[in-house]
């Protein structure tokens, strides 16, 4: 995840200021997502973590990560994360154990709806919904071009690594950052920054909608990696778009909104 960090939007400058800058147009012209934006850091952290138990992909009793590698997956400050998890706890969606084998965990019996900024995610359906378009255009001709292309040697030890490291990674956490650096590794062998400019800011803007999601769902994800790879490896174009399509397909049916429909 990138290290940005969600900060409550400012008010409109004074009619006799200069007007504000306006933010870098992202691939497609994909909207900007004002209700996201305006939360702040921590509502957003609490948001993503209720919403996830809300929708059972943190089970009761299930340990959360250090709150270091939350902050570097949700793109946040660690004292942000500390402040969230306490507030969660305050309302009942986790607790705090003591001891060796304590830490902060899900409640076994975890309240839901109680954090009021969970509202903003679920809201925001049909616009995550058109990031995930504008998403499978790129990434599918990001593929595409990379095998034309040929992977140089050190791109496809990089690629590699950063597939070995997922299938390693202990929690959805470490796997969030392996899984931002494989994409843009694979737009960066296209040789064309203009390609991965817009495809990194569509990326980044759905990154702002990530939940924690389940281990095993996470290394599927991988294992749709693994054969992107072997596919550009091999210069087939047809099948790394392929892969690529049906990888960010599985969005519609695994982002949140998609969730929500089936609860």
């Amino acid at each position: 995840m990138s290290t940005f960090e969600y900060g409550v939007a400012m008010p409109g400058s004074p009619v006799n200021s200069r007007p504000a800058r306006a933010e870098p147009t992202l691939g497609l012209n994909a909207p900007p997502l004002t209700a996201i934006r305006r939360l702040s850091a921590l509502d957003a952290v609490r948001a993503r973590i209720a919403l996830a138990v809300d929708l059972g992909l943190l089970a009761p009793g299930e340990r959360l990560p250090g709150s270091d590698r939350i902050a570097e997956a949700l793109g946040v400050s660690e004292i942000t994360v500390r402040r969230a998890l306490v507030a969660l706890c305050k309302e009942g969606v986790l607790e705090r154990r003591r001891g060796r084998t304590g830490g902060t965990l899900v409640a076994e019996r975890p309240a839901h709806s109680t954090v009021g900024a969970v509202e903003t995610y679920r809201a925001a359906s049909a616009d995550v919904h058109q990031l995930i378009d504008h998403r499978l255009v790129l990434e599918c001709g990001v593929a595409h071009l990379a095998a034309l292309r040929g992977l140089g040697a050190e791109s496809a030890r990089e690629l590699d690594r950063l597939v070995e490291e997922m299938d390693r990674a202990p929690s959805w956490a470490e796997f969030h950052g392996c899984d931002e650096r494989f994409h843009m590794a694979v737009a960066a062998a296209t040789g064309l920054e203009s390609v991965a400019e817009p495809y990194g800011a569509v990326l980044r803007e759905l990154y702002r909608y990530y939940l924690p999601y389940p281990l095993d769902f996470l290394r599927h994800s991988n294992n749709e990696h693994r054969t992107l790879v072997k596919a550009i490896r091999r210069g087939d174009a047809v099948e790394a778009a392929e892969v690529a399509c049906r990888h960010v397909e599985d969005l519609h049916k695994t982002m949140f909104m998609d969730l929500l429909d089936r609860r």
